[in-house]
């Protein structure tokens, strides 16, 4: 398995844990990867849902992905402001298919105002019960829950102005290159 280089475009695939495809992505452009974590960046790009519905996104979206966290954080950059979709899920695994991870329902929302909103509550209940998540996944995804709000608090990572700011430019000039090979 090769890392995927800079300016390289990926597919994103979310699972259930009961190993049922979620929800692919296509086309994200790969922006950094290290040994712990991999930022990339779409727009206007095809998801594909479990039951076979497809929709397009609507704006420049950045995706951070990490090897020890449980969660995933998504940075929709909109006119209004910069707003935050954080999933709670497993660190991701890359393979030469797509980069992979399971999705546990748990949604935190950051609107460009700073509020923030935890999603999602019933839904995790209803499949924690039914697809039986261990205790240990139970506590391990609260743990993190605390983790990302304290990151959502102190703007750290991709929380930051300048993470946005940086690596959006850097989406920009890549893209750039890409339409004038």
């Amino acid at each position: 398995m090769h890392h995927p280089k800079e300016g390289e475009f990926i597919t994103i695939k979310s699972y259930k844990h009961d190993g049922s495809l979620h929800r692919t992505w296509r086309d994200t452009m790969v922006l950094k990867t290290s040994d712990q974590s991999i930022i990339g960046c779409n727009d206007h790009t095809l998801v594909t849902e479990s039951d076979g519905r497809r929709w397009m996104t609507r704006e420049p979206a950045l995706l951070y992905y990490h090897k020890h966290y449980w969660f995933n954080i998504v940075t929709m950059i909109r006119q209004k402001g910069v707003s935050y979709y954080c999933n709670l899920a497993s660190p991701y695994v890359i393979d030469d298919e797509a980069l992979k991870y399971i999705d546990y329902d748990l949604d935190i929302k950051v609107f460009p105002d700073g509020e923030k909103r935890l999603l999602d509550v019933d839904e995790y209940e209803l499949h924690r019960a039914r697809m039986k998540y261990p205790k240990e996944i139970d506590h391990i995804l609260k743990e993190n829950v605390k983790i990302l709000v304290e990151w959502i608090n102190e703007e750290k990572g991709p929380f930051s102005k300048e993470y946005v700011d940086l690596w959006y430019e850097r989406y920009r000039q890549l893209s750039y290159q890409n339409h004038n090979k």
